[in-house]
């Protein structure tokens, strides 16, 4: 497969992935809740998806699971707390991340481009949290900050296991918040047909779906493209909100959302066009 597929397979997942703000905000249930039984669902999918000959994974499999858990519990719980908008821009701050950390894990060198963006995209962080906010608007901003260093952590090690099965780190990190969650399951759920419908578009298509796609496409192409290329989803997340729930952002969220996802863009960009390579060691995967 080209990198070419690969990127439009990363697009296509952001697409996926922006329809599980609202949802969320849709479904009556408790956070833990939706997060468990989402992963439940999912769980099934990938599991068929990836056919695991046995359940003995190595060490890059389970911390990738465990980022996992961590992003996909904060998504849901920061989703109850702040808005959908909110979420999810900061969540994709998940570059500064992989840049910072991604050298140690793959030997993935960050250049001068990406450290421009980051501190861009840094500078939009900032603005998330200069807003006046309430005690459960700010555990929501935390949370999705959280979030993101879980979505950049779950990159890395999937760009790791680039030889192997990444989507094992899916499968057992939707096992682990399935289990997490099962002491919450005995409340707050209701036999509401729709929230059930909900939950399980989520589990099997909005992170089971777009998951499949996702270990596809990151066998070609570098960890941040991974998080970068997707760059649809913070974008079409915050529409679907307000035109399904009526959401919206504050003017200095959207100023702080503008420079995430401008520094996220730029990046891509400036690289495409000065033709700048990022990780000569994986010349046979990208």
């Amino acid at each position: 497969m080209s990198r070419g597929i690969a990127i439009v397979l990363l697009i296509l997942t952001g697409i996926i992935w922006s329809t599980g703000g609202f949802l969320i905000k849709l479904i009556p249930w408790p956070p833990l809740v939706i997060a468990g039984l989402r992963s439940g669902f999912t769980a099934i999918i990938i599991f068929f998806y990836s056919r695991p000959k046995n359940f003995r994974f190595g060490k890059s499999t389970w911390a990738g699971a465990i980022c996992y858990a961590l992003m996909v519990i904060c998504f849901v719980v920061g989703n109850k707390l702040t808005s959908s908008g909110n979420v999810i821009l900061i969540q994709y701050a998940a570059p500064v991340y992989v840049a910072l950390f991604g050298y140690y894990i793959l030997g993935e060198r960050s250049t001068k481009i990406d450290w421009i963006a980051i501190i861009i995209i840094l500078t939009g962080l900032v603005c998330f949290f200069l807003e006046e906010l309430s005690f459960q608007q700010l555990w929501g901003n935390t949370l999705a900050l959280l979030s993101g260093v879980g979505f950049a952590g779950l990159t890395l090690y999937m760009r790791k296991q680039k030889n192997d099965n990444p989507i094992d780190s899916v499968l057992v990190g939707n096992i682990i918040t399935f289990l997490v969650c099962t002491p919450f399951y005995h409340s707050g759920v209701t036999y509401d047909p729709i929230a059930w419908a909900y939950i399980i578009f989520l589990g099997f298509f909005q992170l089971g779906l777009a998951y499949v796609l996702y270990s596809i496409a990151i066998k070609r192409v570098s960890a941040l493209d991974a998080i970068i290329y997707p760059v649809i989803e913070p974008i079409l997340n915050p529409i679907l909100s307000l035109f399904f729930i009526g959401e919206t952002m504050t003017s200095t969220a959207k100023l702080g959302g503008f420079l995430v996802i401008f520094g996220v863009i730029g990046r891509g960009v400036l690289k495409e066009y000065f033709g700048v390579k990022e990780n000569p060691s994986n010349e046979g995967f990208s």
